[in-house]
């Protein structure tokens, strides 16, 4: 399990320095760096005279690499494929440079409908732009210009340039300059770039971080801010099954990970069809062996889809092989940690009885009683009697349940009826903890209150503040209070409820 975050933009030479850094502090004899060697070398060698290679590896195991060569491996194909996203916060100069800036998704907070407004403006006022550029040909989606330039040069296809230092065809995936663009010039142009040899699995490391977001990525669009400011591309489906046809691996985790906030599963459907969770994850898992494999993909599209009440996505995994019983262990990512419960228990833990219920027909065994998850499921269920009855025939269930999930309440708050809020609360749930709204585990992010202001739901405004709820309390990343967060969100009815 990694023990440090790798750096942006990461440097071999800042590792390698790292590893002398180690080296010189084991031979001093200094309790610490003798403590990393024996904490994160298989076989620490005995004495003072520590190798370098030892060193070396114990660097590369504290950032979640099996051996040194696995991490150099993976700080040259940052460098061969970086994407440097300051990039994208600078204007450019050159009209085209600025048009393709302004034309692409970013996934920044600058991403939106107004910044491709800006795009379309420049196009008109320089309409001759894409002549002598194919990046911005390319993001235009003009295939007349497109053909032109490579006609001279071929090699333009898989050239980097433009402000993103982007290959052409990303700059065309990732485009959303024109939501009105014609589906032909988009499919031609793109047909245009492969056919000199652009690669259909080409991508990009965002700052560094070891999941590549490919020209799959944004076909698919998605992610944290939402479709309006991070659509799929107009014609996602067309372009999508040209780039799987062409050979673009399926497997593409940055992909599942954008599109598993929202219940539509067109992108799964599709990417089902050319083998999604078959192979070994392509040439980017080749590249960077630390990517999950495609089994470990959907078992996290899985535990997604039960803790969210995604039903049909449920069902889709289940028709295409994805484990249904096995419980979920190992390092898995913050907000779905492998905390060995199966998906059943999940979907009984947070009162899905239609997911459950789909499950025990799959032929899932149910698990073995546990007081203190009985308890919880019965507050998510809003079953005030069960509630009751097991706090009474276990005593301590309602404790080991508050070790277990402190910050339950939060998330309580954010998915759950008001019913179960009231019910926890009165299990000993503080109604002030700091939790995670956006999935069912620890973090100590914000309250109940932030995500019930969010949500402009006034009565569990009023439920909260009656529970004993602190309206003056900051979450602990923006460091915004309830009334902030109803604001930010527009919702008058909690903004009333939190002004007075």
């Amino acid at each position: 399990m990694p023990t440090r975050g790798m750096p942006e933009r990461p440097d071999l030479e800042h590792f390698r320095r790292q590893a002398r850094t180690l080296q010189r502090a084991v031979r001093a004899g200094e309790p610490g760096a003798v403590a990393r060697i024996a904490h994160g070398h298989p076989a620490p060698p005995a004495g003072p005279a520590l190798p370098l290679s030892a060193a070396q590896l114990v660097v590369a195991r504290e950032y979640g690499f099996p051996s040194w060569p696995r991490l150099t491996r993976y700080v040259r194909t940052v460098a061969e494929h970086g994407w440097d996203t300051a990039l994208g916060a600078v204007p450019a100069p050159d009209p085209a440079d600025e048009f393709c800036r302004l034309a692409c998704l970013t996934y920044s907070r600058e991403d939106g409908p107004e910044r491709w407004a800006q795009a379309r403006e420049l196009l008109r006022r320089h309409p001759d732009l894409t002549a002598g550029s194919i990046w911005a040909a390319a993001a235009a989606a003009r295939p007349d210009d497109v053909a032109r330039l490579l006609a001279g040069r071929p090699g333009l296809a898989s050239a980097p340039g433009g402000p993103l230092r982007w290959r052409p065809l990303f700059c065309l995936v990732y485009s959303r300059a024109d939501p009105g663009v014609e589906a032909e010039r988009v499919l031609t142009a793109a047909r245009l770039l492969l056919d000199a040899g652009a690669d259909p699995d080409d991508g990009y490391l965002f700052d560094g971080l070891p999941s590549p977001f490919t020209l799959l990525t944004g076909v698919f669009g998605g992610g944290e801010l939402g479709r309006v400011r991070q659509p799929p591309h107009p014609h996602w489906r067309a372009l999508g099954t040209l780039l799987l046809r062409a050979g673009a691996d399926p497997n593409d985790a940055q992909t599942l990970y954008n599109r598993m906030f929202e219940p539509d599963d067109s992108h799964l459907e599709l990417l089902f069809e050319h083998g999604l969770g078959t192979g070994d994850g392509g040439p980017w898992k080749a590249r960077i062996d630390t990517l999950p494999t495609p089994a470990e993909m959907l078992r996290v599209q899985l535990r997604w889809a039960v803790e969210h009440r995604q039903a049909g996505r449920v069902r889709l995994l289940a028709e295409h092989g994805v484990d249904l019983a096995a419980p979920f262990t190992g390092d898995g990512p913050p907000w779905a940690p492998g905390d060995g419960r199966t998906p059943l228990e999940l979907a009984e833990l947070y009162g899905d009885a239609a997911i459950a219920a789909y499950l025990l027909e799959r032929g899932v065994p149910r698990p073995a009683p546990d007081a203190a998850h009985d308890l919880i499921a019965a507050a998510f269920r809003a079953d005030a009697a069960a509630v009751h009855r097991i706090a009474a025939e276990h005593p301590g269930a309602a404790a080991e349940a508050r070790r277990r999930r402190p910050g339950l309440l939060v998330w309580a708050a954010a998915r759950a009826p008001g019913e179960t809020v009231t019910l926890l609360a009165g299990l000993g749930f503080d109604v002030n903890a700091f939790g995670r709204g956006d999935a069912p585990a620890e973090g100590a992010w914000e309250t109940a209150l932030h995500h019930a202001a969010a949500n402009g739901d006034a009565g569990l405004v009023r439920r909260l503040l009656d529970l004993g709820a602190d309206p003056g309390l900051r979450d602990h990343r923006f460091g915004a209070t309830p009334l902030d967060w109803a604001r930010h969100f527009a919702q008058d009815a909690t903004i009333a409820l939190l002004s007075d």
